[in-house]
């Protein structure tokens, strides 16, 4: 099971990745959204602003998120680290219900990009 630092850790690499992409992935990460990122088996959540093509001001709480976010993400820590480091394919992890993701029809739309 990963831990809370490895799952920040995760999330820093991601905001990282975006913040140094191109073309339609820097476009779609160009998004000012709020996101909150569940992580059901440490029973914590992540939350924070997707803008300017990368994820800002990172905290994490306990529990579920003390708001609806505008992008919202739940999964195991086991799998952010997997998705982030290229070992899981986000489609079949959100296929499969591993990843849980929720966020407005246009949202989703120019996320497809980023996942």
């Amino acid at each position: 099971m990963a831990t809370h630092d490895q799952c920040r850790a995760a999330l820093d690499r991601l905001a990282q990745n975006l913040s140094s992409a191109q073309g339609d992935v820097r476009s779609a990460a160009a998004l000012d959204r709020s996101l909150s990122c569940r992580i059901t088996d440490l029973d914590t959540t992540f939350l924070g602003r997707l803008a300017d093509g990368t994820i800002r001001d990172v905290t994490s709480v306990p529990g579920p998120p003390p708001h609806k976010a505008e992008i919202r993400l739940t999964m195991a820590g086991d799998d952010l680290v997997a998705l982030v480091d290229g070992r899981l394919n986000f489609a079949v992890a959100w296929g499969t219900g591993r990843v849980k993701l929720e966020a407005g029809l246009r949202d989703l739309l120019r996320l497809r990009t980023l996942l």
